[in-house]
């Protein structure tokens, strides 16, 4: 047996069901997706193949942003400290997490640098130069660059590290109304690119004790893993003129009259790749949707002696033929067992398989298996692509529901705490508003507020609902979950 074949089965004798987090780590680790053996925690090294699911989704991101007219831009790594301390409450939430470049060489450097943890004071130092009239309105940038948080906390690969791949979008905006529609905008999106990777969602919007530093509120964007824990996947921020007033970020309106720029963020990292395999995949590897997928679709020859070069043709036309139609890809030609290469792509979550053996090239067919329920199909070569478009999309949906069976069904609304006890999941509790009753529900469960969410109807209180821990009128339903 193959060196990576002796890997793969050695690597993936823990259940998910049993310990969720031993699982991912090593499901990660068998599917080559990144290397944590550099020698600085919590910077990992991305392998071939996680970064090419990291790019598919990169690629989603891009193309929701040139939808909706952002345009993108690349921003130094370093930031004077200065611009740094210019917002007080930006610089308190992000202080401990900072890494301080001190020295230039040999020279120590005048005024300290940092490494950007994100990017608000380096990109709103420049704004103004960018933004003089209301006809320079609304200003909507984006990129996709690492940055850097000394985390404290207990490292996982992408979900929780020190180098971040991160995505984060910041917008400029003639007035409070203008952002509005903004942060409406990325729900929007939020909407449409979590459809992609089948991931069902709740948008909480978070209490101010846990908004983002130097916001005036913030949504974040919480997924349910099986394990009955949380992933923050993305968030968005309403500044109003909190940024824009420190660093002088003004527009001269219809009237002549200057105003400060409102402002928005929307961020994402790379947790999307270690979100994606947590909710998605199982005992036998990653399953990765279609458009994350490195490979969706991998070629195994079934070969007997002296019947070798027609099926071995036929993969290749079968290859041609799904590449030029925009799928991708991969005939494996290795010299080991077709089980063996079964159980490897498996592994990495290739979406399906197709096997070409005499008998299918005799009857000018394949065999169809999908990754997730094993399902065989005979496919007709004619109706090659076709089908094999609609088995994807079956997938996919499949892995969908499978997620959002798993969010509403461990999602508990109650009145009072004692009938959400010892249950794991999204806990939903009328809530007063008032952050000592958000606080004791968090002591008394052991989880944290995801807070009020932001669909209307879900945080809507009926009548007569009562905070369950003072008793005063409820103002909302708030959420609470454990959360990674």
């Amino acid at each position: 047996m193959a060196d990576s074949d002796s890997k793969l089965k050695s690597n993936s004798n823990v259940k998910r069901s049993e310990d969720f987090n031993e699982w991912y780590n090593q499901i990660v680790e068998t599917a080559d997706l990144c290397d944590k053996r550099y020698p600085v925690k919590g910077m990992n090294i991305w392998r071939p193949y996680g970064l090419k699911a990291m790019k598919n989704i990169d690629k989603l991101i891009h193309a929701e942003m040139e939808h909706t007219n952002h345009e993108e831009v690349m921003f130094p790594l370093l930031i004077p400290e200065g611009l740094f301390q210019k917002e007080a409450d930006h610089i308190k939430g992000f202080g401990g997490e900072v890494y301080w470049v001190t020295h230039g060489g040999f020279n120590e450097l005048d005024e300290r640098l940092l490494l950007r943890p994100t990017s608000e004071t380096a990109m709103y130092s420049i704004f103004p130069l960018w933004i003089r009239s209301h006809a320079d309105l609304p200003l909507k940038t984006y990129q996709i660059v690492n940055t850097f948080r000394y985390e404290t906390k207990m490292t996982r690969a992408f979900m929780r590290v020190r180098e971040i791949h991160f995505f984060e979008a910041h917008t400029c905006h003639a007035d409070f109304e203008d952002a509005e529609a903004q942060i409406k905008e990325d729900l929007d999106i939020m909407k449409s690119f979590f459809a992609n990777l089948c991931m069902p969602y709740q948008a909480n919007r978070r209490p101010d004790w846990d908004k983002f530093a130097g916001a005036d509120y913030s949504i974040g964007i919480d997924c349910l893993m099986p394990s009955g824990r949380t992933l923050q996947m993305g968030s968005c921020h309403q500044y109003k003129t909190n940024f824009s007033k420190p660093y002088g970020i003004t527009y001269e309106d219809v009237n002549g009259e200057q105003k400060f720029c409102h402002q928005t963020t929307y961020g994402m990292s790379e947790r999307l790749l270690g979100g994606v395999i947590g909710m998605h995949s199982d005992d036998n590897g990653l399953m990765f949707p279609k458009l994350v997928a490195p490979i969706q679709v991998v070629i195994v020859p079934i070969l007997f002696k002296g019947k070798e070069e027609p099926v071995l043709k036929a993969c290749r036309e079968v290859e041609a033929e799904l590449s030029a139609a925009g799928i991708r890809v991969k005939f494996d030609e290795r010299d080991i067992t077709a089980g063996s290469k079964y159980y490897e792509w498996e592994q990495k979550g290739v979406c399906m398989r197709i096997e070409v053996g005499p008998r299918d090239v005799e009857s000018g067919a394949v065999m169809t298996v999908r990754r997730d329920n094993r399902q065989k199909e005979v496919v007709k070569r004619a109706e090659l692509v076709e089908q094999v478009n609609a088995i994807l999309d079956a997938y996919d949906e499949v892995l969908w529901q499978c997620a959002n069976g798993n969010l509403e069904s461990n999602t508990h609304r109650a009145n009072v705490i004692e009938a959400v006890e010892g249950k794991s999941g999204i806990l939903e509790l009328p809530w007063c508003g008032e952050e000592p009753c958000g606080l004791a529900v968090e002591e008394r469960l052991d989880v944290s507020t995801l807070g009020i969410p932001t669909e209307e109807v879900a945080a809507r209180i009926g009548g007569g609902e009562v905070c369950p821990v003072c008793g005063k009128p409820a103002v909302s339903w708030c959420r609470f979950a454990r959360t990674y």
